[in-house]
């Protein structure tokens, strides 16, 4: 469960440094760099807030927020699940745990996709020069984590749930 644990820690550090950013896309524009993220964007060493309401960024923010928070979710009955308390018994917080690390999963994968999608096939074909950046990247490694950190918690279960079946025999 420790693993799971800091790999939970770690991706929920990552999915909200992604999240704030304004690295998930450079590009050139009118010979200077600029870059943007889900919140502002930025031209000639100056930031301005996403106004217009397109879908698919309001859709990744969403997504990415639902993330966070499932994850932190996660955290918490993950820190829960190494104290033993006799009232819960039939409820498995590693089980819980790992439900929610893999719920946070989906939410950055929905994120990252719909956001790789829409910036591939509308902005990559308007912007000749251009590239993702590391907040997009620090997305993926978030999605990453999390999922390590369901799986860790899901193996826990795993073995809690067989040495209580062999030591009620």
């Amino acid at each position: 469960m420790g693993g799971g644990l800091f790999c939970a820690i770690i991706g929920n550090i990552l999915i909200v440094v992604s999240t704030a950013t304004d690295y998930w896309m450079q590009y050139r524009l009118s010979g200077s760099y600029a870059h943007q993220g889900l919140w502002r964007y930025c031209m000639a060493n100056k930031c301005y807030m996403q106004t217009a309401s397109i879908a698919y960024w309001n859709a990744t923010r969403a997504f990415m927020i639902l993330s966070g928070m499932a994850c932190f979710a996660g955290i918490m009955a993950g820190i829960l699940s190494f104290a033993h308390f006799s009232a819960f018994e039939r409820f498995s917080r590693s089980f819980a745990a790992g439900i929610m690390f893999f719920i946070s999963t989906l939410f950055v994968l929905l994120a990252m996709a719909i956001y790789t999608g829409v910036t591939l096939s509308f902005l990559g074909k308007r912007f000749g020069d251009w590239r993702f950046s590391w907040s997009y990247i620090l997305g993926w490694v978030a999605m990453l984590m999390t999922f390590f950190a369901g799986i860790f918690y899901m193996c826990a279960h795993r073995m809690y749930e067989s040495r209580r079946v062999v030591g009620s025999r």
